[in-house]
């Protein structure tokens, strides 16, 4: 039945006024449902007058008491099915069109048209979707294909900036009518749709949409695991330009709500405290899509927010180790935010917290006990002698393991000086060298990926390695960088689990391996067994393999079957994957179990916290490594000096000297000052590195003192004199026989 004429419906205080050329039923029902006083849609329009209580006639008591209309009390001859999906309108405006439309109007000044699209266009979901989808009523219910034309979406806001400003408010109102509509049950694609277009609006780089842009990003953070699950895979597909946009806007977002140029520039953090947990929850999204793509679309340290860095990140740290992922926000909860440098102070300062508590229960016990108290207890006191270097260390180690959360004290037996740090340096660096020399036989250096990997030969004691774990474990604990080139897969399985499980037989490192990480490692392996998974030939007549493999151990070639009967079942085209990834696993995971669970144990027997649940596998290598890159140019502008300022000839005539220096002699010269080639997590200015004068003749060499991160130069004249002299000193600086 269709109505052409006007209806008037009396309510308490409001007479509206309703002209539509929809049936009866489904706008009682509308209108039984929806709160909003004002709005505008296609077929029909409702206008509100508002009049005083008093000039209403009396209605019945009963009707008082309701307090809200529901279908249940409607007649039965209005019911009727209402769609749970509104039908969207019929819109055909291309991109090609929308772009005449905007040079129509800059050269007239007439801006009429495009003012009624973007009116119009922002005003619902419901038009959202009319503008943007390919089709106006396609599904489009899959991961794959969100359905919208996002050649036209960036046509739109790539022109709405240029636009006049009265436009752009539009735009902005529209989208406050359309988040303000109330939603009842769950979202449709085509919500999700409309969250996806409107989030990637430009307006939002302003502090004066903020309030807009953070409900927007309130109930895109609300939405159901599931619907996260299409978004991610949606913002995937958007262009890496426009992905790294909308992440570094959410990332300002973030920064200025935590520090706001303007004390009054956005409401009370108390009365928006939900704003940074939203952003963060929606920026994880993000983050979530860039990992699953192949490869990453921007690198992750690029969500890095280094405004984090001046909050008070222990606070954060101890409220997810209280309240862990529950509703008590934390950015600890979303750990990709957090940069290395920040992870790095937070275990830093749980080390230290737990090196505080191991000293004193040391020292409670002894004076509980009546025994004289020695400050050496307070520390990891290792002894060890320069001709048994890895024997000492090994014994020190196993014999102290109590004692591995103390603060660590190195001592070179018959050799005098304190450990202020520069000893302890020497120790790491020389005990390294000699673990991983080919000639030991623990780890096996791949001339084609230039790391190392663990050997596979099998023995009954695996404490060695053991102690390579526990002496990445100090180091890490102790803020000390070593010279360890494993590949990134070790420090994946490293984090598998990241903390160690209380069951010492659980499995530990067993982490899914692929060619991709066999890469890493045996890049000719890797690329053979990439090429017998894309032959087209006979695979088992011109390969003839079996599901059996051959290690070369101590001198002898062994056999292992890849699973029960391997040695007679041939590998085929029909089962070639599954040998490759059992081929894949044992080399990386089954072979050298034992040796890596022993590491794996060693490396937690110190660092265990949940401080390793923040961390990457890459920042883990950056803990344990440092970076390799150096830069001289930022060593020296942090650079500090005694006895010399910046402007003196021998200063000036050293940086000339090093700058010029190939990568090689500006890494010894770094190990001549420092204990150390590589650089800090935080850069060079985290070295504290300092140039002083020291009062000799010039045909002395330059000393250095590596606890402090100091180099003593006498006054050299000229540059000729003092690349001679430091070249000579960086070139032999092992032991303390130049000091």
């Amino acid at each position: 039945m269709k109505y052409t004429s006007n209806i008037w419906f009396l309510t308490t205080g409001l007479l509206i006024q309703i002209h539509y050329q929809q049936c009866l039923s489904r706008l009682l029902v509308y209108l039984a449902k929806t709160k909003f006083f004002s709005f505008q849609t296609r077929g029909f329009t409702i206008s509100f007058i508002s009049f005083k209580r008093r000039e209403l006639p009396p209605i019945c008591s009963d009707v008082r008491q309701k307090q809200r209309l529901t279908i249940d009390t409607l007649p039965p001859e209005v019911k009727a099915p209402f769609p749970s999906d509104p039908v969207i309108p019929l819109r055909t405006k291309t991109t090609k069109e929308f772009q005449e439309d905007m040079e129509r109007a800059v050269q007239s000044g007439d801006w009429r048209e495009v003012r009624e699209f973007y009116l119009t266009t922002f005003d619902s979901f419901i038009e959202i979707n009319a503008a943007f989808k390919r089709e106006a009523n396609g599904s489009f219910n899959t991961i794959d294909d969100s359905g919208v034309n996002a050649k036209f979406v960036n046509a739109v806001y790539d022109a709405l900036l240029s636009t006049p400003q009265d436009i752009q408010k539009s735009v902005l109102k529209g989208i406050i009518n359309s988040l303000l509509r109330e939603w009842k049950g769950p979202r449709t694609k085509d919500d999700l749709r409309a969250y996806f277009i409107l989030v990637q609006n430009p307006q939002y780089s302003s502090t004066s949409t903020y309030v807009i842009y953070a409900h927007l990003l309130r109930q895109i953070a609300a939405l159901s695991e599931a619907d996260h699950h299409f978004l991610v895979h949606w913002l995937k597909k958007l262009s890496a330009r426009r992905f790294r946009q909308l992440v570094e806007r959410l990332l300002q977002f973030i920064s200025t709500r935590l520090f706001p140029a303007e004390p009054d520039e956005l409401p009370p953090l108390a009365k928006c405290s939900w704003w940074i947990p939203s952003a963060t929850k929606v920026l994880s999204l993000f983050n979530a899509a860039n990992s699953i793509s192949s490869p990453p679309i921007m690198p992750f340290t690029d969500f890095y927010n280094i405004t984090l860095e001046h909050i008070d990140f222990m606070e954060e740290y101890r409220t997810w180790q209280n309240y862990g992922n529950s509703s008590r926000f934390s950015f600890c909860q979303f750990p990709f935010i957090l940069s290395t440098v920040v992870k790095k102070a937070i275990i830093q300062k749980d080390s230290e917290q737990q090196m505080i508590s191991q000293a004193r229960q040391s020292l409670v016990s002894k004076v509980s006990r009546r025994q004289r108290v020695d400050m050496n207890l307070l520390f990891l006191n290792i002894k060890v002698r320069r001709a048994q270097l890895l024997s000492d260390s090994l014994d020190e180690l196993m014999r102290k393991r109590c004692d591995l959360k103390k603060k660590l004290r190195v001592t070179f037996v018959g050799e005098a000086g304190l450990d202020m740090g520069g000893l302890t340096k020497e120790w790491f660096l020389l005990l390294v060298r000699q673990i991983f020399h080919t000639d030991y036989g623990m780890f096996t250096y791949m001339k084609d990926s230039r790391c190392h990997w663990f050997s596979s030969w099998k023995c009954d004691n695996y404490s060695e390695f053991q102690l390579v774990g526990t002496l990445m474990g100090l180091a890490v604990y102790n803020s000390i960088a070593l010279d360890i080139h494993f590949p990134l897969y070790c420090y994946r399985k490293l984090l598998t689990p990241p903390t160690a499980p209380c069951d010492q037989n659980a499995l530990v490192g067993m982490t899914t391996a692929s060619l991709d990480d066999l890469q890493q490692i045996m890049p000719e392996l890797a690329h053979g067994l990439g090429e017998l998974l894309s032959y087209e030939g006979n695979v088992e007549e011109d390969f003839y393999l079996t599901f059996q493999v051959f290690q070369e151990e101590m001198g002898m070639v062994k056999s292992y079957n890849l699973k029960p009967g391997g040695d007679k079942i041939p590998v085929t085209k029909q089962n070639r994957k599954e040998y490759v990834q059992l081929y894949v696993d044992f080399l990386l995971n089954k072979s050298i179990y034992k040796q890596f669970a022993a590491f794996y144990h060693g490396f937690h027997s110190v660092c265990a916290s949940d401080a390793l649940m923040l961390l990457r596998p890459e920042e883990v290598e950056m803990l344990v490594c440092g970076s390799p890159e150096l830069d001289m140019s930022a060593l020296q502008k942090a650079a500090q000096y005694e006895g010399y300022s910046k402007t003196d000839t021998t200063v000036r005539c050293f940086w000339d000297v090093v700058l010029a220096f190939p990568l090689e002699l500006q890494k010894k010269l770094l190990h001549f000052a420092t204990g150390s080639d590589r650089v800090p997590v935080g850069g060079m200015a985290d070295l504290n590195f300092k140039i002083s004068k020291i009062d000799v003749p010039t045909d002395w060499l330059p000393i250095s003192h590596t606890c402090f991160n100091q180099i003593c130069l006498p006054p050299y004249r000229t540059r000729k004199e003092l690349k001679q002299k430091l070249t000579i000193a960086i070139s032999n600086a092992e032991g303390f026989g130049l000091e």
